[in-house]
């Protein structure tokens, strides 16, 4: 298992990844649509970026979870879904990191 000190022990510093909603949008996500919940609607296309950011080399992994709370959920009548969403977005990124052999940090985007 990956720690925040053996990442750092091994390079010294920490790349994480980047903006989750941004490259969504290059996989038809559409303006003003919450990236959320595509953790449910879909899933696969949001373990290929995860995949891609550990590709490129991120060694901290953030869930697709940043507007994941009933507040922004609830400009989309969708309220009712936060769990739902914020455990599929674990889920999602587990499965991935796991994959490729426990080799980043799972880290959840508040």
């Amino acid at each position: 298992m990956t720690t925040i000190q053996s990442v750092l022990e091994s390079s010294g510093y920490m790349i994480t990844d980047g903006a989750m909603g941004t490259v969504l949008f290059s996989s038809g996500l559409d303006q003003g649509d919450p990236p959320e919940l595509w953790n449910v609607d879909h899933p696969e296309r949001v373990a290929a970026v995860h995949q891609a950011y550990f590709d490129a080399g991120a060694q901290v992994m953030l869930t697709n979870t940043f507007g994941g709370n009933r507040y922004r959920l609830m400009l989309h009548n969708s309220q009712d879904r936060v769990e739902e969403v914020n455990h599929a977005a674990a889920v999602i990124l587990r499965e991935v990191v796991t994959k490729n052999g426990d080799k980043a940090l799972v880290a959840g985007d508040i």
